[in-house]
């Protein structure tokens, strides 16, 4: 009886956080944001893999890189991307990295009836389950996260613990990189860039409390040196996964992967679960479980992946009725100024 009590006494002392009332509300904005520029973003990679008649499954190339820069939708995309991260950064501020960082997972709701209605790929039972379990589970996480998630002051100590890890993680991922890239899918990069981004939001969130403490000393200047090395990264392994997967999936393994990683750096190195019950600690494991089998299945079962393995040709739904049976064909570049953005 007494735990009932307890857990109704946190859920008031959420809605009487002013942090968390303002923190919440900009992360979904963000969230909303992060689902537009996917999808514009997307548009542009594809375009240019049609205009210089290659694709870039395996890494996109440095020519590949520069036409992007000249497209409006990618350009677009990055905007809105950009403004994604305006309203992350500023719900890290106000509320715990446990709590605003899974809440992306809503983009992967909208980037999914998005990219239904523009690719024609209308979504399978699989799929729609799959998507479930990434969004269930990571709001079973966000609740439970929201009544047990603490701050505290972040140490130089654990700082370079983090450090070091993500310095782990780039050797690693550059390797695989390097060495397997041409049997790479969609899925390594999603995932790459997941772990990444966990980082970038763990390091941005400390940054911006030391600057506002007035302690931008040598060690803060090294975390922004490596929020933006893990940022350039992990945003080059997203334009290579927009390649070769849709952008649902893309944000699906973002909106999991990354606040799992983030959440876990919080729990284990910066101690914001420490508050937290056992039984609470099992229900983060479970719920973190449900999100990633929901990805790994997303990646199995998405009916756009399904189809462009088979070369079935689909009906785009913004193509004016063509069938196209190869989306990476070649275009004409003649074509290119009656081209969509």
């Amino acid at each position: 009886m007494n735990s009932v009590e307890d857990v109704g006494e946190q859920l008031v002392g959420v809605f009487q956080n002013p942090g968390l009332l303002l923190g919440i509300p900009l992360a979904l904005a963000g969230a909303v944001f992060m689902s537009l520029g996917a999808q514009y973003q997307h548009r542009g990679v594809e375009k240019v893999e049609r205009l210089s008649g290659s694709q870039g499954t395996s890494g996109l190339s440095f020519d590949q890189l520069r036409r992007l820069l000249t497209r409006p939708s990618w350009i677009i995309g990055t905007l809105m991307l950009g403004l994604a991260i305006v309203c992350q950064l500023a719900a890290l501020v106000r509320a715990p990295l446990m709590v605003v960082q899974p809440l992306g997972a809503i983009a992967l709701v909208i980037t999914t009836l998005l990219n239904a209605r523009i690719s024609g790929h209308s979504p399978t039972k699989k799929s729609i389950t799959a998507i479930i379990c990434c969004v269930g589970g990571i709001f079973l996480f966000v609740f439970f996260a929201a009544l047990f998630a603490t701050e505290r002051e972040v140490q130089d100590r654990e700082l370079f613990v983090i450090l070091a890890i993500l310095l782990v993680v780039i050797i690693v991922l550059g390797a695989c990189w390097l060495v397997l890239r041409h049997r790479m899918r969609a899925l390594f990069y999603v995932i790459g860039a997941g772990v990444l981004y966990g980082f970038v939001a763990t390091l941005a969130k400390v940054v911006i409390k030391r600057i506002e403490a007035g302690q931008f000393e040598w060690i803060t200047a090294i975390c922004v040196i490596a929020l933006v090395a893990a940022a350039a990264v992990g945003a080059y392994f997203v334009q290579t996964a927009y390649s070769s997967g849709p952008p649902d999936l893309v944000i699906a393994g973002l909106t999991v992967v990354d606040p799992l990683i983030a959440v876990l750096i919080g729990m284990v190195i910066l101690g914001e679960a420490a508050a937290a019950p056992p039984w609470a600690l099992v229900i983060y494991g479970v719920a973190g479980a449900i999100a990633v089998y929901g990805v790994v299945n997303l990646a199995r079962y998405h009916p756009q992946v399904l189809s462009e393995s088979q070369e079935i040709g689909i009906t785009r739904g913004s193509d004016g009725g063509t069938a196209t049976t190869n989306p990476g064909a070649e275009q004409a570049p003649g074509s290119e100024e009656t081209d969509r953005p």
